[in-house]
């Protein structure tokens, strides 16, 4: 099968680009406009710089290459900036997304795996949060995320197209081998700002509240290693592929590691102190975000590889210091 990765030269999808090219006998192109992605991260894959909102630019790859599944992870992600500048998150994510399927469509495209987010559900009734828990998303973010949820499931009922969305929690880690691995500008990620620490280029890291409704007081997360996001992947193409029902995944591990908890592991694994500083909360940071991923286990038959936070941690940290300004070097 031939696969377009939208957005392959990123941190998540040029993992899903290796994978691909380590376990499978799929061919690979990326299209990627390089803006926050890199070249150098794509290895195995033809890479084509481009824009995924050219709705003929991308008919004419998905024909030229014979495209039969697209799994777009194109969309911009950082919360505070879609608050701050709503309108290009509702132009890259919605209406640059909507032209991109509609080219894909055009070209006779079957399968959409589409890179979703928790961010969906906004502030949790429960934890852990289930697929059928309310969706009520609280930045514009997870509002276009949500909402180009909504626009695939109508594109299946109108003309049959075939999709499965994957909603991550905290990705985190790096490919095993040290080749690749999270390289942000800016970097808005705890693991890999921390792992920035120890290495030099941060004096310390900054802690948002002490003073949540948790064991030590900050927030808690459920981080899920890139790689097993990337079989997570696979194995919902291999589901609609085979005939499956559309629909949504939660992806995480179901137990969570509060900021602490994520210090002291950096601090074991790198050998350096780590200095932190409490600062007050961040708004609209719920206090603990835990997935029940039950369901990508029976259905997918999903099976998470980097269930320890450690060896999550461990693989950010073998990139970080054979890359400590990531890709520039």
């Amino acid at each position: 099968m031939n696969i377009l990765i939208v957005g392959g030269a990123g941190y998540i999808g040029s993992h899903m680009v290796k994978f691909l090219r380590d376990r499978t006998d799929h061919d690979v192109v990326v299209l990627d406009n390089l803006a926050k992605g890199h070249q150098a991260a794509v290895l195995g894959a033809t890479c084509i710089e481009g824009d995924f909102g050219d709705q003929a630019h991308v008919q004419h790859l998905c024909r030229e290459y014979g495209i039969s599944a697209v799994m777009h992870f194109g969309a911009d992600s950082l919360v505070g900036e879609s608050v701050t500048n709503p309108e290009q998150y509702y132009e890259n994510n919605m209406v640059k997304g909507k032209r991109l399927i509609d080219g894909a469509r055009a070209a006779g495209v079957q399968y959409v795996i589409f890179s979703s987010t928790a961010a969906t559900y906004g502030m949790p009734e429960r934890v852990p949060i289930h697929e059928d828990d309310p969706a009520r998303p609280i930045n514009p973010y997870g509002r276009t995320k949500l909402a180009f949820e909504g626009l695939l499931e109508s594109y299946r009922e109108a003309y049959g197209l075939q999709y499965l969305c994957l909603r991550y929690f905290n990705a985190a880690g790096a490919d095993p081998s040290g080749l690749i691995g999270e390289d942000h500008q800016p970097e808005s990620h705890l693991i890999p700002l921390v792992l920035q620490v120890a290495l030099g280029r941060r004096d310390r890291i900054m802690v948002f509240g002490d003073d949540y409704d948790t064991p030590d007081g900050t927030c808690v997360r459920d981080y899920i290693h890139v790689q097993d996001l990337a079989s997570a992947h696979l194995l919902a193409l291999r589901r609609l592929v085979d005939g499956g029902a559309a629909g949504i995944y939660n992806l995480g591990n179901g137990h969570g590691f509060s900021v602490k908890e994520i210090l002291a592991v950096c601090r074991d694994v790198t050998g350096h102190p780590i200095p932190a500083e409490t600062a007050p909360r961040r708004p609209g940071d719920p206090a603990v975000l835990i997935a029940a991923a039950d369901r990508a286990r029976a259905d997918l038959g999903w099976q998470p590889e980097y269930t320890d936070v450690r060896d999550i941690v461990e693989t950010a940290w073998r990139w970080h210091q054979r890359h400590p300004r990531g890709y520039t070097e």
